[in-house]
């Protein structure tokens, strides 16, 4: 089995137990803590849907990290890039008179470049300065943050508040009918098929396309890719452009998706937990798919256990650091696998020659 999957499992493993000790400190039981956080994400098709519809924003964020990470930039400004991606494609949804299928792939490409565009001022820096890319993407975080919370107001404001836009029309929702009644009326929407379809084009260019090799080339070695001929500055733009434009893809999926307009004064915390879903799913396309899904049922579980049960809902965000805390540690833990293998190795070896010399 492969390590990185490995040293996942142990982590949800050790995230799990660490909950399950947490709900016995507090007086509750762990089983039953546990049983209704998993109804809660997967009783019936409303919930079910609901967990897809958590998880959908997440796969976005998750995927623009680790495309990051797999070119050697840490991109943590992806909360900044999705907001500024749905702010964009919030303002064609309101401002465009389109069929609806043409109008949402004409907010798709405007999420797209809108995160793009966000995230190429840290890639222009980095290559071109060697500004370090996580100072700069924070605050590329604060500067979208607050252009959003200007030009809201100044442009979208709703009809009755000013700290919200004004909802997209149908015809500029991710959210189709037949989803709804299939689900039961959960806010599933087309955003989890583009987020799967990002998915495979993500993990075909990196592992099938010369493009995706050359970026991982200058991720393991800067220098040693700039000798052998490739444009390093280029792959670091570029890295970065196309990382913010899968989080951009991530803001229409939020605010057209799972809501129907942008609240000012909110930096969407699924940027952040973008990061934990790519260390958990060990920075593969594949990878984090699974763990969005999981994250995505951790978070639509959290209040049902907390309505049955009364478990705080802070156990459920306990267990998710926890898991995050381990999948971070990725290398002690795979140092522990192999001593485990190389342990048993040597006891079956030690055992074959004792059978030898009797």
């Amino acid at each position: 089995m492969n390590n990185k999957i490995v040293v996942s499992l142990i982590a949800v493993l050790f995230g799990l137990l660490a909950g399950a000790v947490l709900m016995a400190a507090t007086g509750h039981n762990p089983l039953t803590g546990y049983s209704y956080l998993f109804e809660g994400g997967l009783k019936n098709p409303e919930r079910i849907g609901n967990t897809l519809a958590t998880a959908t924003p997440l796969i976005f964020s998750g995927l623009s990290v680790a495309f990051a990470f797999r070119t050697g930039l840490f991109n943590i400004g992806v909360a900044g890039q999705l907001l500024f991606g749905g702010f964009c494609a919030s303002a064609v949804g309101l401002t465009v008179d389109l069929p609806k299928a043409l109008l949402l792939i004409l907010m798709l490409l405007a999420g797209f470049a809108g995160g793009a565009l966000w995230a190429v001022v840290p890639g222009f820096l980095k290559a071109k300065f060697n500004v370090h890319e996580v100072v700069s993407s924070i605050m590329m975080n604060w500067i979208a943050y607050w252009t959003i919370y200007y030009a809201v107001p100044a442009y979208l404001k709703g009809e009755f508040l000013e700290t919200e836009s004004k909802p997209l029309p149908e015809s500029a929702s991710l959210k189709v009918n037949f989803l709804t009644e299939m689900f039961d009326g959960s806010f599933i929407n087309l955003g989890l098929f583009v987020a799967v379809l990002i998915v495979i084009i993500v993990s075909f260019v990196i592992n099938k396309t010369t493009f995706g090799y050359e970026l991982k080339a200058v991720g393991h070695n800067r220098h040693a890719a700039e000798y052998s001929g490739i444009a390093v500055n280029r792959s670091i733009i570029m890295s970065m452009a196309i990382s913010g434009g899968i989080a951009g893809l991530g803001g229409v999926a939020l605010y057209a998706g799972n809501a129907s307009n942008i609240q000012i004064g909110i930096l969407p915390s699924q940027g952040f937990d973008g990061i934990a879903v790519a260390l958990l799913g060990g920075n593969s396309p594949v990878g984090v798919l699974l763990s969005a899904l999981f994250f995505g049922l951790l978070y639509s579980g959290r209040g049902f256990m907390n309505a049955m049960t009364e478990i705080p809902p802070e156990i459920a965000d306990s267990i998710i650091a926890i898991i995050i805390y381990f999948a971070a540690t990725s290398i002690l833990i795979e140092r522990l696998v192999r001593w485990l293998i190389r342990r048993k190795a040597n006891a079956k070896s030690a055992a074959e020659q004792e059978g030898k010399v009797k």
